[in-house]
């Protein structure tokens, strides 16, 4: 395994986590150097965006062990996906069957890429680090359609842009949920 980490680190990493950048945060921070507490620290950082979904997502959950479950395969896929639909089946729908099926795959994904990464080489060459946000792109793009979610997401971006040179690294991201005041008295309903 690279980073000198062991082969179940990432596997279990990605089963009771479920988050990529909160992994990906963990592992780099462990492995250049930082402590376990700094790198859960800045994973719960990371993760602060599952506030603003929970909200988002509430109806779509439910109750008892469903809120749960519910919380722990909340990601940026399930969200996105679940707010994409109309109607409230259709919600519930995709949002347990993006969560559920990121919950197998991405496990199952970490142990394979961690048995055949050693293989690869320079992994700089294909571009993997454009991945992430790219997908985030693609998430987002129909939501846009909404002129206050447009406005939401544009002072969002202005405030990170601006105050990444001036913050550590993780807080431009919290700041920009001041963004999310632009949606304010959006059709919560729906």
């Amino acid at each position: 395994m690279s980073k000198g980490f062991e082969l179940w680190v990432p596997v279990v990493l990605a089963i009771a986590v479920l988050a990529g950048a909160a992994e990906l945060l963990f592992v780099g921070i462990v492995a250049s150097g930082g402590s376990v507490f700094a790198a859960m620290a800045a994973g719960l950082l990371v993760n602060a965006r599952h506030l603003p979904f929970g909200v988002a997502v509430r109806d779509v959950i439910g109750s008892g062990w469903r809120r749960v479950l519910g919380s722990h395969v909340m990601n940026d896929e399930s969200v996105v996906f679940a707010l994409s639909q109309q109607q409230a089946d259709k919600r519930k729908a995709a949002f347990w069957i993006c969560g559920v099926g990121i919950l197998i795959c991405w496990p199952v994904g970490a142990f394979v890429g961690g048995l055949i990464g050693g293989s690869i080489g320079d992994t700089d060459v294909f571009g993997l680090d454009a991945m992430f946000p790219t997908v985030l792109l693609a998430l987002v793009l129909p939501s846009l359609k909404d002129r206050r979610t447009r406005l939401a997401v544009i002072a969002g971006a202005v405030i990170a842009v601006a105050t990444t040179p001036l913050l550590p690294a993780g807080m431009p991201v919290l700041l920009s949920l001041i963004g999310l005041i632009f949606t304010a008295g959006k059709n919560r309903g729906s």
